[in-house]
């Protein structure tokens, strides 16, 4: 396990019971945060505010299990049709979220990077991304993917037109073109393809997310809101992942050898 995580507020006993398999990369859709609120009485925006403790608990869980990359879905290209009241008070919460987290993942050597259309989002948030970003750079105890504004098929139109500007230009012959030069032009180019996609909240759809990287990705659907996803609940879809056999179009017999 991870020496260098500070400040836990997860269960460090609950993760170090746990023997099984560890996705590199984790990809998460968080969902269910209108209908926790809503089973409480609440409005939508305590539901988002009880979903951020599960970031947390999320964040550092991975972090000490040493995930090499978790990417988080908050917000989707489509969620900009939401009411008014409640894309501002996401807005706000992601805010707070960057600034009241900063140091913590700093301190735990956790890379930020989001991803999506920036251009949607207030100047003030974006610099406080890139600021974040910029100072989190050189971390290599985990990369921290947020999907902001994000739409799995603008990621992949807008890849198109960049290999298109290219050769148009001649920089790069048509004949060239293959899923590595593909990959390189998405938001994700650093990072491996997500090995284990979980979404909560009982919902059995990818929902625009990541579409070209989920390509072979094991899915884990779990009935279990956002706000009540816990380490137990995270261990429980690391368990499952294990119990997979990842053949990538081969025959079992031929994985086995």
């Amino acid at each position: 396990m991870a020496d260098a995580v500070q400040d836990l507020t997860v269960d460090e006993e609950v993760l170090d019971g746990y023997e099984g398999a560890i996705p590199r990369h984790v990809a998460v859709i968080m969902d269910g945060n209108g209908r926790w609120a809503k089973q409480r009485g609440k409005n939508r925006i305590r539901g988002h505010q009880a979903g951020a403790d599960a970031v947390r608990c999320t964040v550092e869980s991975c972090r000490y299990l040493e995930v090499e990359v978790l990417t988080l879905y908050a917000f989707s290209a489509q969620n900009w049709g939401r009411p008014r009241r409640e894309v501002s008070g996401l807005m706000t919460l992601f805010n707070r979220y960057i600034k009241k987290e900063r140091e913590r993942l700093l301190r735990n050597g956790i890379r930020l990077q989001v991803i999506g259309d920036r251009s949607r989002l207030s100047k003030k948030l974006q610099k406080a991304i890139a600021n974040l970003e910029s100072a989190s750079a050189d971390n290599d105890g985990m990369t921290l993917q947020v999907a902001v504004s994000y739409g799995g098929r603008d990621e992949i139109l807008r890849a198109c037109r960049r290999l298109a500007g290219l050769a148009k230009r001649g920089d790069i012959p048509i004949e060239e073109f293959d899923e590595e030069l593909f990959s390189s032009q998405l938001y994700t180019a650093d990072c491996i393809d997500p090995e284990l996609v979980i979404r909560t909240s009982g919902e059995q759809r990818i929902s625009n997310f990541l579409l070209w990287q989920v390509a072979y990705s094991e899915l884990y659907f779990t009935k279990t809101l956002w706000p009540d996803f816990d380490e137990s609940q995270l261990l429980a879809a690391f368990e499952d992942y294990g119990k997979r056999q990842r053949r990538f179009g081969k025959t079992g017999e031929q994985v086995a050898e």
